[in-house]
Protein backbone atom coordinates (compact mmCIF):
# COMPACT_ATOMS: atom_id res chain seq x y z
CA UNK A 1 0.00 0.00 0.00
CA UNK A 2 1.45 3.34 -1.04
CA UNK A 3 1.94 6.30 1.30
CA UNK A 4 -1.08 8.20 -0.05
CA UNK A 5 -3.43 5.29 0.60
CA UNK A 6 -1.98 4.81 4.06
CA UNK A 7 -2.60 8.46 4.86
CA UNK A 8 -6.17 8.31 3.54
CA UNK A 9 -6.80 5.14 5.56
CA UNK A 10 -5.54 6.80 8.73
CA UNK A 11 -7.67 9.88 8.06
CA UNK A 12 -10.81 7.81 7.52
CA UNK A 13 -10.22 5.77 10.67
CA UNK A 14 -9.85 9.02 12.61
CA UNK A 15 -13.14 10.30 11.22
CA UNK A 16 -14.82 7.03 12.18
CA UNK A 17 -13.39 7.28 15.68
CA UNK A 18 -14.89 10.75 16.07
CA UNK A 19 -18.30 9.64 14.75
CA UNK A 20 -18.50 6.30 16.58
CA UNK A 21 -20.07 7.52 19.87
CA UNK A 22 -22.92 9.44 18.19
CA UNK A 23 -26.34 7.86 18.68
CA UNK A 24 -27.67 7.72 15.11
CA UNK A 25 -31.03 6.44 13.94
CA UNK A 26 -33.40 7.07 11.03
CA UNK A 27 -33.94 10.63 12.23
CA UNK A 28 -32.94 12.97 14.99
CA UNK A 29 -30.02 14.94 16.40
CA UNK A 30 -27.52 12.10 15.86
CA UNK A 31 -28.10 12.20 12.12
CA UNK A 32 -27.74 15.98 12.06
CA UNK A 33 -24.56 15.86 14.16
CA UNK A 34 -23.09 13.28 11.78
CA UNK A 35 -23.95 15.34 8.71
CA UNK A 36 -22.51 18.47 10.35
CA UNK A 37 -19.24 16.62 11.00
CA UNK A 38 -19.09 15.41 7.38
CA UNK A 39 -19.75 18.97 6.17
CA UNK A 40 -16.53 19.97 7.90
CA UNK A 41 -14.69 17.47 5.70
CA UNK A 42 -16.68 18.00 2.50
CA UNK A 43 -18.02 21.57 2.40
CA UNK A 44 -20.07 20.86 -0.74
CA UNK A 45 -22.40 18.68 1.33
CA UNK A 46 -25.90 20.19 1.60
CA UNK A 47 -28.32 18.97 4.30
CA UNK A 48 -31.96 18.50 3.32
CA UNK A 49 -35.01 18.07 5.55
CA UNK A 50 -38.24 16.17 4.85
CA UNK A 51 -41.08 16.56 7.39
CA UNK A 52 -42.30 13.60 9.40
CA UNK A 53 -45.59 12.32 8.03
CA UNK A 54 -44.60 12.95 4.40
CA UNK A 55 -45.79 10.18 2.09
CA UNK A 56 -42.86 8.76 0.10
CA UNK A 57 -43.87 6.07 -2.40
CA UNK A 58 -45.55 3.34 -0.32
CA UNK A 59 -44.01 4.59 2.93
CA UNK A 60 -44.38 7.51 5.34
CA UNK A 61 -41.51 9.44 6.93
CA UNK A 62 -41.65 8.44 10.62
CA UNK A 63 -41.68 10.75 13.63
CA UNK A 64 -38.31 12.17 14.61
CA UNK A 65 -36.76 10.20 17.46
CA UNK A 66 -34.48 11.59 20.13
CA UNK A 67 -33.22 10.24 23.46
CA UNK A 68 -32.08 12.15 26.50
CA UNK A 69 -31.24 9.14 28.64
CA UNK A 70 -32.19 5.48 29.02
CA UNK A 71 -31.27 2.99 31.72
CA UNK A 72 -32.33 0.05 33.87
CA UNK A 73 -31.78 0.48 37.59
CA UNK A 74 -31.84 -2.32 40.16
CA UNK A 75 -33.50 -2.11 43.58
CA UNK A 76 -30.31 -0.67 45.08
CA UNK A 77 -30.29 2.18 42.57
CA UNK A 78 -27.37 0.75 40.55
CA UNK A 79 -27.67 1.21 36.79
CA UNK A 80 -27.18 -2.24 35.28
CA UNK A 81 -27.77 -1.10 31.67
CA UNK A 82 -27.22 2.47 30.50
CA UNK A 83 -27.24 3.98 27.00
CA UNK A 84 -24.51 6.32 28.23
CA UNK A 85 -22.18 3.29 28.20
CA UNK A 86 -23.04 2.18 24.64
CA UNK A 87 -25.59 3.44 22.12
CA UNK A 88 -26.64 -0.12 21.25
CA UNK A 89 -28.06 -0.67 24.74
CA UNK A 90 -31.38 0.88 23.74
CA UNK A 91 -33.69 -0.59 21.10
CA UNK A 92 -33.86 1.94 18.31
CA UNK A 93 -36.99 4.11 18.34
CA UNK A 94 -37.98 3.02 21.85
CA UNK A 95 -40.94 4.99 23.18
CA UNK A 96 -40.74 6.77 26.55
CA UNK A 97 -41.03 4.64 29.69
CA UNK A 98 -40.69 5.25 33.43
CA UNK A 99 -41.93 2.30 35.45
CA UNK A 100 -40.97 -0.46 37.86
CA UNK A 101 -41.04 -4.07 36.66
CA UNK A 102 -40.28 -7.46 38.06
CA UNK A 103 -37.58 -9.47 36.31
CA UNK A 104 -40.28 -11.61 34.69
CA UNK A 105 -42.02 -8.51 33.37
CA UNK A 106 -38.73 -7.05 32.16
CA UNK A 107 -37.44 -10.12 30.32
CA UNK A 108 -39.66 -9.76 27.18
CA UNK A 109 -38.12 -6.32 26.67
CA UNK A 110 -34.52 -7.56 26.87
CA UNK A 111 -32.44 -8.70 23.90
CA UNK A 112 -29.20 -10.64 24.04
CA UNK A 113 -27.26 -13.26 22.05
CA UNK A 114 -26.59 -16.52 23.90
CA UNK A 115 -24.21 -17.60 21.12
CA UNK A 116 -22.22 -14.35 21.53
CA UNK A 117 -22.49 -13.77 25.28
CA UNK A 118 -20.24 -10.68 25.41
CA UNK A 119 -21.87 -8.87 22.47
CA UNK A 120 -24.61 -6.25 22.61
CA UNK A 121 -27.05 -6.86 19.74
CA UNK A 122 -28.43 -4.11 17.50
CA UNK A 123 -32.24 -4.12 17.62
CA UNK A 124 -34.78 -1.60 16.30
CA UNK A 125 -38.53 -1.11 16.18
CA UNK A 126 -38.89 1.75 13.71
CA UNK A 127 -42.47 1.44 12.56
CA UNK A 128 -44.30 -0.05 15.56
CA UNK A 129 -44.32 1.56 19.00
CA UNK A 130 -42.28 -0.53 21.38
CA UNK A 131 -39.36 -0.30 23.78
CA UNK A 132 -36.51 -2.45 24.93
CA UNK A 133 -32.91 -2.80 25.98
CA UNK A 134 -30.00 -4.79 24.54
CA UNK A 135 -27.25 -6.22 26.69
CA UNK A 136 -24.58 -8.91 26.71
CA UNK A 137 -26.07 -12.31 27.51
CA UNK A 138 -23.44 -12.76 30.22
CA UNK A 139 -24.84 -9.68 31.98
CA UNK A 140 -28.44 -10.75 31.44
CA UNK A 141 -27.76 -14.03 33.23
CA UNK A 142 -26.63 -12.14 36.36
CA UNK A 143 -29.97 -10.35 36.77
CA UNK A 144 -31.76 -11.52 39.90
CA UNK A 145 -35.37 -11.62 41.05
CA UNK A 146 -36.10 -8.09 42.17
CA UNK A 147 -37.90 -5.02 40.95
CA UNK A 148 -36.15 -2.89 38.33
CA UNK A 149 -36.81 0.68 37.38
CA UNK A 150 -36.86 1.26 33.63
CA UNK A 151 -36.35 4.83 32.41
CA UNK A 152 -36.39 5.88 28.77
CA UNK A 153 -36.53 9.63 28.28
CA UNK A 154 -37.18 9.64 24.56
CA UNK A 155 -39.34 11.66 22.23
CA UNK A 156 -41.20 10.71 19.06
CA UNK A 157 -41.97 14.03 17.39
CA UNK A 158 -44.68 13.97 14.73
CA UNK A 159 -43.55 17.47 13.74
CA UNK A 160 -39.94 16.39 13.27
CA UNK A 161 -38.00 15.64 10.11
CA UNK A 162 -35.82 13.17 8.25
CA UNK A 163 -32.47 14.63 7.22
CA UNK A 164 -30.06 13.56 4.52
CA UNK A 165 -26.92 14.99 2.96
CA UNK A 166 -26.18 15.49 -0.73
CA UNK A 167 -23.13 16.54 -2.71
CA UNK A 168 -23.38 17.50 -6.38
CA UNK A 169 -20.08 17.94 -8.24
CA UNK A 170 -20.74 19.24 -11.77
CA UNK A 171 -18.80 17.81 -14.69
CA UNK A 172 -18.50 18.47 -18.40
CA UNK A 173 -21.62 16.39 -18.98
CA UNK A 174 -25.07 16.45 -17.43
CA UNK A 175 -24.90 12.65 -17.15
CA UNK A 176 -24.26 11.58 -13.58
CA UNK A 177 -22.53 8.95 -11.52
CA UNK A 178 -24.56 8.29 -8.36
CA UNK A 179 -23.01 7.14 -5.07
CA UNK A 180 -25.00 6.37 -1.93
CA UNK A 181 -24.32 5.34 1.64
CA UNK A 182 -26.29 5.42 4.89
CA UNK A 183 -25.84 7.20 8.19
CA UNK A 184 -28.55 5.71 10.41
CA UNK A 185 -26.61 3.07 12.36
CA UNK A 186 -25.36 3.82 15.87
CA UNK A 187 -21.99 2.70 17.17
CA UNK A 188 -21.01 0.01 14.66
CA UNK A 189 -17.98 0.45 12.45
CA UNK A 190 -18.22 -1.74 9.35
CA UNK A 191 -22.01 -1.45 9.20
CA UNK A 192 -22.10 1.45 9.05
CA UNK A 193 -19.44 4.04 9.64
CA UNK A 194 -17.19 2.62 6.93
CA UNK A 195 -19.57 3.67 4.14
CA UNK A 196 -19.89 7.34 5.14
CA UNK A 197 -16.16 7.86 5.77
CA UNK A 198 -15.11 6.12 2.54
CA UNK A 199 -17.68 8.07 0.52
CA UNK A 200 -16.46 11.30 2.14
CA UNK A 201 -12.91 10.47 1.07
CA UNK A 202 -14.18 9.76 -2.45
CA UNK A 203 -15.98 13.12 -2.44
CA UNK A 204 -12.75 14.89 -1.52
CA UNK A 205 -10.86 13.05 -4.28
CA UNK A 206 -13.51 13.88 -6.87
CA UNK A 207 -13.69 17.52 -5.80
CA UNK A 208 -9.91 17.84 -6.23
CA UNK A 209 -9.85 16.51 -9.81
CA UNK A 210 -8.83 19.19 -12.32
CA UNK A 211 -11.72 18.12 -14.56
CA UNK A 212 -14.61 15.68 -14.42
CA UNK A 213 -16.26 14.23 -17.51
CA UNK A 214 -19.40 13.19 -15.61
CA UNK A 215 -21.26 15.00 -12.87
CA UNK A 216 -21.26 13.24 -9.49
CA UNK A 217 -24.16 12.99 -7.06
CA UNK A 218 -23.29 11.61 -3.61
CA UNK A 219 -25.92 11.03 -0.93
CA UNK A 220 -25.69 10.24 2.79
CA UNK A 221 -29.06 9.11 4.10
CA UNK A 222 -30.84 6.75 6.50
CA UNK A 223 -31.13 3.24 5.08
CA UNK A 224 -34.36 2.21 3.33
CA UNK A 225 -36.60 5.14 4.30
CA UNK A 226 -33.90 7.60 3.24
CA UNK A 227 -33.34 6.06 -0.19
CA UNK A 228 -37.10 5.71 -0.69
CA UNK A 229 -37.52 9.35 0.25
CA UNK A 230 -34.74 10.40 -2.11
CA UNK A 231 -36.17 8.35 -4.99
CA UNK A 232 -39.64 9.79 -4.41
CA UNK A 233 -38.24 13.32 -4.82
CA UNK A 234 -35.78 12.76 -7.67
CA UNK A 235 -36.76 9.67 -9.66
CA UNK A 236 -37.38 11.39 -12.98
CA UNK A 237 -34.05 13.18 -12.81
CA UNK A 238 -32.17 10.04 -11.75
CA UNK A 239 -33.67 7.92 -14.53
CA UNK A 240 -32.74 10.52 -17.15
CA UNK A 241 -29.21 11.27 -15.97
CA UNK A 242 -27.59 8.42 -14.01
CA UNK A 243 -25.25 6.30 -16.16
CA UNK A 244 -23.76 4.29 -13.28
CA UNK A 245 -24.13 4.11 -9.52
CA UNK A 246 -22.62 2.43 -6.49
CA UNK A 247 -24.13 1.60 -3.11
CA UNK A 248 -21.39 1.75 -0.48
CA UNK A 249 -21.76 -0.37 2.65
CA UNK A 250 -19.55 -2.52 4.89
CA UNK A 251 -16.33 -1.39 3.24
CA UNK A 252 -13.85 -1.14 6.11
CA UNK A 253 -12.56 -4.51 7.36
CA UNK A 254 -9.61 -6.52 6.02
CA UNK A 255 -11.22 -9.92 5.49
CA UNK A 256 -12.72 -9.81 2.01
CA UNK A 257 -13.75 -7.81 -1.03
CA UNK A 258 -17.33 -8.29 -2.16
CA UNK A 259 -19.66 -7.37 -5.02
CA UNK A 260 -23.43 -7.52 -5.25
CA UNK A 261 -24.95 -6.80 -8.67
CA UNK A 262 -27.69 -4.49 -9.72
CA UNK A 263 -30.96 -6.25 -10.52
CA UNK A 264 -30.04 -6.02 -14.22
CA UNK A 265 -26.58 -7.44 -13.50
CA UNK A 266 -24.85 -6.11 -16.62
CA UNK A 267 -24.76 -2.33 -16.21
CA UNK A 268 -21.62 -0.22 -16.55
CA UNK A 269 -21.50 -0.05 -12.75
CA UNK A 270 -21.57 -3.87 -12.53
CA UNK A 271 -18.81 -4.22 -15.09
CA UNK A 272 -16.64 -1.51 -13.51
CA UNK A 273 -17.06 -2.94 -10.00
CA UNK A 274 -16.15 -6.45 -11.10
CA UNK A 275 -13.10 -5.31 -13.06
CA UNK A 276 -11.84 -3.13 -10.21
CA UNK A 277 -12.29 -5.85 -7.60
CA UNK A 278 -10.71 -8.53 -9.80
CA UNK A 279 -7.56 -6.44 -10.20
CA UNK A 280 -7.28 -6.14 -6.41
CA UNK A 281 -8.36 -9.67 -5.47
CA UNK A 282 -9.26 -12.23 -8.18
CA UNK A 283 -10.94 -14.31 -5.48
CA UNK A 284 -13.33 -11.57 -4.36
CA UNK A 285 -16.76 -12.70 -3.13
CA UNK A 286 -19.52 -12.50 -5.73
CA UNK A 287 -23.10 -12.39 -4.51
CA UNK A 288 -26.35 -12.55 -6.43
CA UNK A 289 -29.31 -10.21 -6.53
CA UNK A 290 -31.18 -12.71 -4.36
CA UNK A 291 -28.65 -12.00 -1.58
CA UNK A 292 -29.40 -8.26 -1.54
CA UNK A 293 -30.08 -6.46 1.72
CA UNK A 294 -29.04 -2.82 1.51
CA UNK A 295 -30.29 0.21 -0.43
CA UNK A 296 -29.70 -1.50 -3.76
CA UNK A 297 -33.16 -2.94 -3.05
CA UNK A 298 -34.64 0.51 -3.54
CA UNK A 299 -32.44 1.82 -6.34
CA UNK A 300 -32.99 -1.28 -8.47
CA UNK A 301 -36.67 -1.89 -7.67
CA UNK A 302 -39.00 -2.42 -10.66
CA UNK A 303 -39.92 0.93 -12.13
CA UNK A 304 -36.90 2.58 -10.50
CA UNK A 305 -34.29 0.46 -12.29
CA UNK A 306 -31.21 2.56 -11.62
CA UNK A 307 -27.85 1.05 -12.67
CA UNK A 308 -26.56 0.67 -9.09
CA UNK A 309 -24.21 -2.09 -7.93
CA UNK A 310 -22.74 -2.59 -4.45
CA UNK A 311 -19.02 -2.53 -3.59
CA UNK A 312 -18.11 -3.93 -0.18
CA UNK A 313 -15.46 -5.63 1.86
CA UNK A 314 -17.14 -8.21 4.17
CA UNK A 315 -20.80 -8.09 3.16
CA UNK A 316 -23.54 -7.44 5.72
CA UNK A 317 -24.94 -10.64 7.29
CA UNK A 318 -21.74 -12.58 6.49
CA UNK A 319 -19.36 -11.70 9.34
CA UNK A 320 -19.88 -12.74 12.97
CA UNK A 321 -19.69 -9.23 14.42
CA UNK A 322 -22.50 -7.94 12.18
CA UNK A 323 -25.19 -5.93 14.01
CA UNK A 324 -23.47 -6.23 17.37
CA UNK A 325 -21.13 -4.19 19.55
CA UNK A 326 -18.29 -6.40 18.27
CA UNK A 327 -18.45 -4.46 14.99
CA UNK A 328 -16.05 -1.89 16.37
CA UNK A 329 -12.97 0.10 15.42
CA UNK A 330 -10.76 -2.94 15.95
CA UNK A 331 -12.62 -4.81 13.22
CA UNK A 332 -12.47 -1.78 10.92
CA UNK A 333 -8.90 -0.68 10.38
CA UNK A 334 -7.04 2.05 8.49
CA UNK A 335 -5.77 -0.60 6.05
CA UNK A 336 -9.26 -2.04 5.60
CA UNK A 337 -10.75 1.38 4.90
CA UNK A 338 -7.90 2.23 2.52
CA UNK A 339 -8.54 -0.98 0.61
CA UNK A 340 -12.25 -0.21 0.37
CA UNK A 341 -11.48 3.31 -0.79
CA UNK A 342 -9.08 2.01 -3.45
CA UNK A 343 -11.65 -0.46 -4.80
CA UNK A 344 -14.37 2.16 -5.06
CA UNK A 345 -11.97 4.75 -6.46
CA UNK A 346 -10.90 2.31 -9.18
CA UNK A 347 -14.51 1.54 -10.10
CA UNK A 348 -15.34 5.25 -10.33
CA UNK A 349 -12.12 5.91 -12.31
CA UNK A 350 -13.20 3.28 -14.84
CA UNK A 351 -16.63 4.83 -15.29
CA UNK A 352 -15.14 8.32 -15.59
CA UNK A 353 -12.57 7.34 -18.21
CA UNK A 354 -14.36 4.63 -20.18
CA UNK A 355 -14.82 5.38 -23.90
CA UNK A 356 -15.83 3.56 -27.07
CA UNK A 357 -12.84 3.77 -29.43
CA UNK A 358 -13.17 3.61 -33.21
CA UNK A 359 -10.19 3.09 -35.52
CA UNK A 360 -9.65 5.94 -37.97
CA UNK A 361 -7.57 3.94 -40.47
CA UNK A 362 -8.95 1.22 -42.72
CA UNK A 363 -6.98 -1.97 -42.17
CA UNK A 364 -4.02 -2.29 -39.82
CA UNK A 365 -2.25 1.07 -39.54
CA UNK A 366 1.46 1.52 -40.13
CA UNK A 367 2.71 2.08 -36.60
CA UNK A 368 6.36 2.51 -37.54
CA UNK A 369 5.90 5.79 -39.37
CA UNK A 370 4.19 7.14 -36.26
CA UNK A 371 7.05 6.08 -34.00
CA UNK A 372 4.94 3.35 -32.38
CA UNK A 373 6.83 0.30 -33.69
CA UNK A 374 10.51 -0.69 -33.36
CA UNK A 375 12.64 0.46 -36.29
CA UNK A 376 14.43 -2.90 -36.44
CA UNK A 377 12.29 -6.02 -36.75
CA UNK A 378 13.60 -9.08 -35.01
CA UNK A 379 12.22 -11.84 -32.85
CA UNK A 380 10.34 -10.31 -29.94
CA UNK A 381 10.44 -6.76 -31.22
CA UNK A 382 6.70 -6.74 -31.95
CA UNK A 383 5.86 -7.42 -28.32
CA UNK A 384 6.37 -3.77 -27.42
CA UNK A 385 3.52 -2.72 -29.69
CA UNK A 386 1.32 -5.77 -29.12
CA UNK A 387 -1.12 -4.03 -26.77
CA UNK A 388 -1.51 -1.12 -29.21
CA UNK A 389 -2.36 -3.52 -32.00
CA UNK A 390 -4.71 -5.51 -29.80
CA UNK A 391 -6.61 -2.37 -28.85
CA UNK A 392 -6.85 -1.37 -32.50
CA UNK A 393 -8.15 -4.84 -33.37
CA UNK A 394 -11.18 -4.28 -31.10
CA UNK A 395 -11.68 -0.59 -31.95
CA UNK A 396 -14.80 -1.25 -34.00
CA UNK A 397 -17.21 1.06 -32.17
CA UNK A 398 -18.83 -1.89 -30.41
CA UNK A 399 -16.27 -2.50 -27.64
CA UNK A 400 -15.60 0.09 -24.96
CA UNK A 401 -12.22 0.32 -23.26
CA UNK A 402 -13.50 -1.66 -20.28
CA UNK A 403 -14.57 -4.54 -22.52
CA UNK A 404 -11.19 -4.43 -24.27
CA UNK A 405 -9.38 -4.50 -20.91
CA UNK A 406 -11.38 -7.57 -19.93
CA UNK A 407 -10.67 -9.25 -23.28
CA UNK A 408 -6.94 -8.55 -22.99
CA UNK A 409 -6.80 -9.51 -19.31
CA UNK A 410 -5.15 -6.20 -18.46
CA UNK A 411 -5.95 -3.52 -15.87
CA UNK A 412 -8.21 -0.81 -17.22
CA UNK A 413 -5.61 1.87 -16.42
CA UNK A 414 -3.04 0.07 -18.58
CA UNK A 415 -5.39 -0.16 -21.55
CA UNK A 416 -6.42 3.47 -21.06
CA UNK A 417 -2.79 4.65 -21.16
CA UNK A 418 -2.14 2.77 -24.42
CA UNK A 419 -5.42 3.98 -25.90
CA UNK A 420 -4.46 7.58 -25.12
CA UNK A 421 -1.27 7.03 -27.12
CA UNK A 422 -3.39 5.88 -30.07
CA UNK A 423 -5.79 8.81 -29.66
CA UNK A 424 -2.78 11.14 -29.61
CA UNK A 425 -1.47 9.59 -32.84
CA UNK A 426 -4.82 10.11 -34.52
CA UNK A 427 -5.46 6.37 -34.86
CA UNK A 428 -8.54 6.34 -32.62
CA UNK A 429 -11.54 8.55 -32.21
CA UNK A 430 -14.63 8.17 -30.06
CA UNK A 431 -17.26 6.01 -31.70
Amino acid sequence: MNDTLQRIGADMHGWARDLFPINRSLTGPGVRATLAYLQGLAPDLVVHSVPSGTDVLDWTVPPEWSVEEAYIEDAAGRRVVDIADHTLHLVGYSEPVDRRLSLAELQPHLHSLPEQPEAIPYVTSYYKRNWGFCLPHSLRETLTEQDYRVVIRSRLDENGALNYGEILLPGERAEEVFLSTYICHPSMANNELSGPVVLTAIARWLAALPARRYSYRLVFLPETIGSITYISRHLDHLKRHVVAGFNISCIGDERAYSYLPSRAGDTLADRAAQHALYQIDPGYDRYTWLQRGSDERQYCAPGVDLPVASVMRSKYHTYPEYHTSLDDLNLVTPAGLAGGFAALQDAVFIVENNRVPLATVLGEPQLGKRGLYPAISQRGSANASRVLRDILSYADGRHDLLAIADLLGLPFATVLAHAETLYGAGLLRDG
